[in-house]
């Protein structure tokens, strides 16, 4: 089988704007731009040339772009990581695919303690872009099903990034590929072809490190992102229809650094905090956040700051077993309800 036959091919030029697109599409497009615009990107990871991706998100680059910019690698994290570090300090724009996020560990020295650090240490830039699936709810267990984001957030030097939307799947990848410092670009895997949207005019970048408020409310703010933010605004919208309680929902979109503006300004107007994520509990995104609301809002609360995150376990693969571990709309609005009778 050749390589063209072998790949499921994509469409070899940019979709017009307006185009509806998946949330896959949408990141897909998004590079396609960028590598259209600036023949210092390219991509390096496994099996993203010839088989075009575990996902197929890179199906069709190969043809489009050759082998020097499209480049499949061996199953070493830490050797290709390294290679986009010292090219990324040579001038290149690396993206690195991890075919799952899970794999990522294999490149933790790498990342926090290379990429990471060297424009500390020397002014160095290194422009590089490390993305991949992320998240559960599509029954890969333990070793394919991981939200590794609160590894990282404890190290300088790096931005992470977490789209919910198609118009955000778009719009960072675009503005992590051109930032100047190692972006971790986590892509929930549960999204990829569940959600639509449509493509923006212009170059639709969204900035890194700016939260969005998605739904305006006056009773709680729920803080969260990636696939619990659709969770979370579907339980706003049943809550406001059984209970009258109106929940102010905020993406964070970015992880580091936080929009802490954003974060204050919705509980000072509400008084009340859940944060929703899909982690584990313990060192938690979800508990620099509740700490930050805790530091900058206590005056303003009328309950205490809540997390609603998943247990203290690695992902079960038994469907029943995962649904319970993982947060859902019933126990989100138990939770929310208590929350606004404190």
């Amino acid at each position: 089988m050749s390589a063209k036959q072998s790949a499921t091919k994509g469409p070899q030029e940019p979709l017009a704007a307006g185009t509806e697109v998946t949330y896959l599409e949408a990141i897909r497009q998004g590079i396609l731009r960028e590598m259209d615009g600036s023949p210092e990107v390219f991509l390096i990871g496994e099996d993203i040339g010839t088989y075009g991706g575990a996902f197929r998100l890179t199906a069709g680059f190969l043809e489009r772009y050759g082998a020097e910019r499209v480049i499949d690698t061996p199953i070493s994290e830490s050797g290709f990581v390294g290679c986009a570090i010292g090219a990324a300090m040579m001038g290149m724009r690396p993206v690195v695919e991890m075919q799952f996020i899970d794999f990522i560990a294999c490149a933790f020295n790498q990342i926090v303690n290379f990429a990471a650090k060297n424009h500390y240490r020397w002014g160095q830039a290194v422009p590089m872009v490390i993305r991949g699936p992320s998240g559960g709810n599509v029954h890969g267990s333990a070793f394919h099903s991981q939200n590794p984001e609160g590894y990282f957030l404890h190290a300088p030097g790096i931005k992470i990034v977490a789209p919910a939307t198609v118009e955000d799947a778009f719009g960072l990848i675009r503005s992590a590929i051109r930032d100047p410092n190692p972006v971790l670009f986590f892509e929930h895997k549960y999204l990829y072809r569940r959600i639509k949207g449509t493509l923006p005019e212009g170059e639709g970048l969204v900035p890194i490190g700016r939260a969005r408020v998605v739904r305006e409310g006056t009773d709680l703010s729920v803080i969260t992102y990636a696939a619990m933010l659709h969770t979370a605004l579907e339980a706003a919208e049943r809550l406001a229809a059984e209970e009258g309680i109106e929940i102010e929902v905020i993406d964070l979109r970015t992880l580091k650094p936080l929009d802490d503006e954003t974060l204050v300004a919705s509980v000072k107007k509400t008084g009340r905090a859940l944060v929703l994520t899909e982690e584990q509990k313990t060192g938690s995104v979800a508990g620099e956040v509740a700490a930050r609301i805790a530091e900058n809002c206590f005056a303003w609360l009328d309950g205490p700051v809540q997390r609603f995150c998943c247990p203290d376990t690695p992902v079960p693969y038994s469907p029943p077993l995962e649904e319970h571990y993982r947060p859902n709309v019933e126990r989100l609005c138990e939770r929310i309800k208590r929350l606004a009778n404190y």
